[in-house]
This record gives structure tokens, sequence and C-alpha cells, in this order.
């Protein structure tokens, strides 16, 4: 049953973009950041089916929540596995991080939960945080270890934080980049030629390229700026989170716009809306939007 949850806040209380940097025409002109809903415990994880719905975790409460394009929020699945990220792929199945037990699920329409993976070499995974499908179905994911308390064990299970890639028919993950100190945002090119990964605790957000077999190649500096969530527009331009709200990057990594969001953590972005032009933020408590140019990119 869909459930309004939340009071979307009055026009009147959108909020001014007045520390914002930019250089450019990425925002709509005269868009202000909007704040769609808040009282959540912490937002994570948006990502936008075709129609431009937009979902989201609420993951201490356990919830996946949607904001529709018609501007409804409603719970969509409560218990949720404790998901994190969230990524709708080409054929509309929601891929979920699910922390409660450090796996890897499928949503399908009906609900209906695939455990696509829970360890790697028979030890459970640290906790997979954020992952991108590409269009053919392969799906890479990062695996840093945030100590949960609903969790029993207390350390790393892994041995490193990695960056993992499985494969559309593959049963086996690969790790794909274990240099990292601590992996979280991820995201690719549409062509699947380009990976944007994010480690965090450096402060470094990386680029690489995408081999046939699926391994990375020529790891490149993108940015001195780590990253929570990680979303791209189809210009090409990588959005990143982090305390100081949603910061656009160029391809090639020279900084262009930043949008300071009102609260302690901006974890997470995605772009939605009917046109797929209204870039969705989740930061700590509360849902945002703003008004964009450019459009993201379809599943």
């Amino acid at each position: 049953m869909r459930q309004r949850l939340f009071i979307v806040l009055s026009l009147s209380l959108l909020i001014p973009l007045l520390g914002i940097s930019q250089d450019n025409n990425l925002i709509k002109n005269g868009a202000t950041l909007q704040k769609l809903a808040g009282g959540f415990a912490f937002t994570e994880g948006p990502t936008s089916d075709k129609q431009g719905n937009v979902y989201f975790t609420d993951q201490p409460n356990n919830r996946i929540l949607k904001w529709s394009t018609d501007g409804q929020l409603s719970t969509y699945m409560e218990p949720s596995g404790r998901a994190n990220g969230l990524f709708i792929d080409s054929k509309g199945t929601l891929w979920a991080c699910a922390d409660e037990k450090t796996e890897l699920w499928k949503i399908d329409k009906n609900k209906k939960v695939t455990v696509v993976l829970k360890d790697h070499a028979g030890k459970q995974f640290n906790g997979p945080n954020d992952l991108w499908v590409t269009r053919n179905g392969s799906v890479y994911f990062t695996d840093p270890f945030y100590a949960r308390p609903w969790w029993e064990h207390k350390t790393a299970p892994q041995d490193v934080q990695a960056v993992y890639y499985l494969s559309k028919n593959g049963k086996e993950p690969k790790r794909v980049a274990d240099d990292l100190q601590q992996p979280n945002g991820i995201i690719g090119t549409p062509d699947g030629k380009m990976l944007y990964v994010a480690d965090i605790r450096a402060s470094k957000t990386y680029s690489y390229q995408i081999q046939k077999d699926g391994s990375l190649s020529n790891k490149k500096l993108f940015c001195d700026m780590g990253s929570d969530g990680m979303t791209i527009d189809s210009q090409g331009n990588v959005y990143l989170t982090n305390r100081a709200g949603v910061t656009a990057f160029s391809p090639q990594g020279e900084k262009l716009l930043n949008i300071p969001v009102e609260e302690g953590w901006t974890a997470n972005v995605c772009f939605g809306g009917k046109d797929h032009q209204t870039l969705f933020i989740t930061a700590s408590k509360g849902l945002y939007a703003i008004d964009m140019n450019v459009k993201g990119v379809k599943p």
C-alpha cells in the first residue's frame, strides 16, 4: 500500500543557494535547492528508474523509499536488508548493497529478493557499500569496512577494502582494485569504458579504464576529493558528495560547481524526474532536489 510518510515542505521554504560556487550553466537559471522531505535517520543510495521515479534508503530504519515523479513519498520495501547503495539496471531490476548480512542483492519488480553474492574466497564481505551496473548487466561494487551496530563481528572479514567486479553470468566476484584505503563512491561512464572510484579516507577520486574482461587499468588521479556517493550526467561531468555538499567536475577533473547542503553530511546523488533533469540529493536526515540544465543517464 502506498503511504504518504512526510509532508513536503512548501515552496516558501526553498533553500537559497547563497553559498553556491558556479562558473557555468549546469544549474537551471533561477533554480534553488528544495528540501523535499525530512525526518529520516540517514538517507543514502538514490537511483532512478526509466520513468524518473527515485528510490533511496533510510538505512538505520531498514527501509527503501520511493519519491515518485508526481511528488509522492512512499515506503517501497521494509525491511530492506539494511540496504545502503542502490542501482537500477537497464532491465529495471533494483540492485542493493544489503548491509545487514554484507550481501549483494537483486530485487525484481515484484520485490522478490535474490542474494547475488555474500562472500569472497570463503569469507563474508566487509560491507558492500555502493555499486554501478553496466548496460550489459555486469556489476562493480565497493567493499569498505564501517563497523555497524547490527553486526556481531567488530573487525573486517576481508584482508583489504577493495573494489569487486562480477560479470553478467559470473558467480565469483573478482577483485579489480585492492590498493585503496577505503573505496566508497563508484560510477561508470555510459559507454562502459571508464570507471570512477572514490577513496574517501585518502580524500582522492581515481579514474580507471575498463578492459574487455572487466579488469581495470591505467589508474589516474581524477581529483583531490573523496566522495560518499557519485553520479554522472549526459555530458560526462562527475558529481561527488561529502561534507562540502555536492561538487561537480568536468571529465578532465576540473571543478565546475559546488552545491552546499545544510546538513551534517551529504551522502549521495542521482538524476531523476520525468525528464531526468533534476538532481536528487540524499543528505543526513533529508531528501533534496534542484533543477538542472543537464540530464542524467537513463538506466
